[in-house]
């Protein structure tokens, strides 16, 4: 018997409810599957924690989630709490606590999923963003003095390190020699940010030279946006930094049909420390606790989990379940259907259950 601890932080919004049913699947995957076991802990830490306690989750969080092997996460953010704090006080410290350097996010249509796009079919649309997550505009790196006075002034300053660079342009130029197509596309703003960018440009020209059998070409962001909607087939792996490509990715999820679908993962590739798996589509508090949050995304995320724990058995099983489901229109209002949370989780632990699965 493999079993893996994951630790469930659901946090915000909609995030408990992705996150309870992406628990009941993997319960399922681990009935199914008869070999497996997940051992899920939950933490009540987010904004309600942040309300009862002046901090989104105890001094020690970090120290208590290094023992689990996975972390599995809802979603972070209210309206009635800064995003600063939210982030800043649970997401982020994680992330760059435990030096989750790789954020991983994969895009395609699924099937009975309709893109946005005109004439595009399911195979046109199919991409990996990886998201530079530990330094870049996101650094945290930077101040503001003179506070409520007409001279004030507040900044942001984006770091890159050659080090941080260098790991995440490999990990790309890696992911995209893994997959059929070994195409990987290098976003910057190079022409107008001329020193971090321009070194961005100059280390994935050196870090090409490991992978001969990679094809590359390099985009600034703007472009990248036109690239991205008119020639969607031209595209297949892609790396940017922390603040484009977490721009990109979300077009990326509503060209797919809905950020409802849309997965992610924060990955430390080196396994020191647990990797984090999430949702892109955010706490959503204007359909929290109305039933209809589309858990897709939280099962996709699901899946690469079990890809990073070394379960891609089950991990091809989940995603065949979340397929069929979708092809049988059996999906949530923000991707044109009429079912709940609760039926499409129902029908994708019923697929799991079935044999041609």
């Amino acid at each position: 018997m493999r079993e893996y601890s994951i630790a469930a932080i659901p946090a915000d919004g909609i995030g408990p409810e992705v996150i309870a049913s992406g628990i009941r699947v993997l319960k399922a995957l681990q009935k199914r599957v008869g070999d497996v076991a997940f051992n899920v802990t939950t933490f009540d830490w987010g904004s309600d924690y942040y309300r009862k306690h002046g901090v989104m989750m105890p001094a020690d969080g970090p120290a208590q989630l290094k023992k689990f092997d996975a972390i599995y996460f809802g979603a972070v953010g209210a309206p009635d709490v800064p995003d600063h704090i939210t982030l800043w006080g649970l997401r982020l410290p994680i992330c760059q606590g435990f030096d989750q350097y790789a954020n991983v996010r994969p895009t395609k249509i699924l099937p009975g999923i309709t893109s946005p796009l005109r004439n595009v079919n399911a195979g046109d649309l199919d991409w990996v963003i990886v998201r530079e997550n530990s330094e870049g505009e996101y650094a945290g790196c930077g101040g503001r003095v003179h506070r409520g006075l007409p001279e004030e002034v507040g900044t942001e300053v984006s770091v890159f390190t050659r080090t941080g660079v260098q790991r995440i342009m490999r990990y790309a130029f890696k992911l995209a020699q893994s997959r059929p197509r070994k195409l990987l596309t290098v976003v910057t703003k190079s022409n107008a940010q001329r020193h971090g960018m321009v070194m961005w440009d100059e280390i994935a020209d050196e870090i090409s030279k490991d992978f001969p059998d990679v094809t590359w070409d390099k985009m600034l962001v703007d472009a990248m946006t036109v690239r991205m909607t008119l020639k969607p087939q031209s595209l297949d792996t892609i790396v940017a930094t922390n603040l484009h490509a977490d721009i990109l990715s979300d077009l990326a999820g509503a060209l797919a049909g809905s950020l409802g679908v849309a997965p992610t993962a924060n990955i430390d590739p080196e396994r020191r420390f647990p990797s984090m798996f999430e949702p892109i589509h955010g706490s959503a508090f204007d359909i929290t606790g109305k039933g209809i949050a589309n858990p897709v995304a939280s099962f996709w995320t699901a899946a690469q989990m079990l890809d990073h724990l070394g379960e891609p058995d089950a991990a091809v099983r989940l995603m065949r379940a979340v397929e069929q489901v979708c092809e049988a229109g059996i999906i949530t209002p923000d991707v044109g259907g009429k079912a709940t949370t609760k039926e499409v989780t129902d029908a994708v632990i019923d697929a799991i259950y079935s044999s041609n699965i």
